[in-house]
């Protein structure tokens, strides 16, 4: 009897290797017992919530999945953004494991690159797909490219989702208050405009994107001629607390306290109130605008990110590169392989047109297969698009103190739109906390 209920379980564990079609570890192909090669199963993490993506990446991965017989990707969505994946990408590798592909914010550039083990992406083509040697040199330009080059000079990766800050705005509710349907042009027209519409409807004129990092606060201190990061001797600075960036930001602080036509709030109370009709200009990612295209009941309309009067704008590039973490040779040719689809002009075009991004390849706007009659009917996206001259690199902090210092410049954000310190004083000590981080 003990000899066949051995038999029995053996049955069932030949039973369930047949059954199982596809190896789930770290993205390494194994072999059945008839010889046959399973898939490689590989991981791809991003921060692409619904609102922001998410369809757009689910069907991108079932394409790719359907077109080959053995990659099988495996989607993994990280909350709180490019921060959170890092936070869950450090944790996994205290753990010893790792995804084969991750998203990674520009503002984690260096961070990432420090602390992280990844495979460039030309030694991995030259490694396993020589016959793509000049995929990166012929579809990106090299501005582009130099996006995802970390402060020591390497590649790390491959630009993927390029974003800039555009002002979305409820026309409905600016003709409302007697202003034009155009939307305004300049930072001291938002101020003038933020005003009347609270004065005239009772509702808040203006709301800028308070997510879990810095980004539209560099927009608009840039724009006005500051720095958040600039280079001393070889040195990384903090810088945003010149007179240029307290300025920028007292001003802004002045219409949440003061003016009462600004609202503080977190993202998704403000990027809801925004959409519920009650604030009528939207400062953030050109990424949001196919959710607000599907979701707003009001004529909305988008225009570039305000400039300050006689000045250049700067736009931070938002969205992320990609990275390949994959460790193994099988999963480092899997992961290649997915993002050679996911930078082909149909998968380029299908990203757009899911989230709003400018693709960073070259030939996609233009190509007939790409988004040429696509830019024609969503005026939009061209918000984005023709200020492209103007876009600067995200602020990203070396070493180790990355995600700290970003963290600070979220809670000084916090505390001077609360009213709890002072824009010169809360700017000023942490810069110098930053600054006092660095140096460690």
């Amino acid at each position: 009897m003990g000899k066949n209920i051995l038999k029995l379980i053996s049955l069932a564990l030949a039973v369930m290797l047949t059954l199982t079609g596809c190896s789930v570890s770290g993205g390494d192909a194994k072999e059945s017992s008839s010889g046959s090669q399973e898939k490689t199963v590989i991981e791809y993490w991003h921060i692409n919530s619904e609102s922001v993506g998410g369809a757009a990446v689910e069907q991108l991965i079932a394409d790719f999945n359907a077109s080959n017989d053995h990659i099988e990707v495996v989607g993994r969505y990280n909350p709180e953004e490019y921060k959170g994946l890092m936070q869950n990408l450090q944790a996994e590798q205290a753990a010893g494991n790792s995804p084969a592909i991750v998203q990674v914010g520009w503002t984690y550039l260096n961070y990432f690159s420090n602390n992280f083990e990844y495979t460039s992406p030309q030694e991995i083509i030259n490694k396993y797909s020589p016959e793509d040697k000049d995929f990166l040199n012929e579809n990106f330009l090299p501005n582009i490219m130099e996006l995802a080059v970390n402060s020591n000079g390497e590649q790390v990766g491959i630009p993927y989702s390029l974003s800039t800050p555009v002002l979305f705005y409820n026309a409905d509710l600016l003709k409302e208050a007697g202003l034009p349907e155009k939307g305004p042009e300049t930072w001291e027209e938002v101020i003038q405009f933020a005003r009347q519409i609270k004065d005239k409807t009772g509702k808040y004129g203006f709301y800028t994107r308070e997510g879990p990092d810095s980004w539209t606060q560099q927009a608009l201190i840039e724009s006005n001629g500051g720095k958040m990061i600039t280079i001393e001797n070889g040195n990384t600075r903090a810088s945003f607390a010149s007179e240029a960036g307290i300025e920028a930001f007292q001003v802004y602080a002045d219409m949440v306290l003061k003016d009462k036509s600004a609202i503080h709030a977190s993202w998704d109370e403000g990027f809801q109130a925004f959409l519920n009709g009650q604030v009528a200009m939207l400062h953030t990612t050109i990424a949001f605008m196919a959710n607000i295209e599907k979701t707003a009941q009001f004529d909305v309309r988008a225009v570039s990110s305000p400039v300050w009067e006689g000045k250049e704008r700067v736009v931070p590039a938002g969205g992320c590169f990609l990275a390949i973490t994959a460790k193994d040779a099988d999963a480092q040719k899997a992961a290649w392989e997915f993002e050679k689809y996911l930078y082909s002009v149909e998968s380029m075009a299908a990203w757009t047109k899911g989230t709003g991004y400018v693709p960073p390849r070259k030939d996609v706007i233009e190509a007939e297969n790409g988004l040429k009659t696509y830019v024609k009917e969503h005026d939009m996206f061209n918000a984005a698009a023709s200020q492209m001259d103007g876009v600067a690199s995200w602020a990203s902090f070396p070493g180790d103190s990355g995600l700290q210092a970003e963290q600070m410049l979220i809670d000084v954000r916090d505390q001077i739109l609360s009213g709890s310190v002072g824009v010169r004083e809360g700017l000023s000590q942490t810069q110098n906390n930053i600054n006092a981080l660095m140096e460690k």
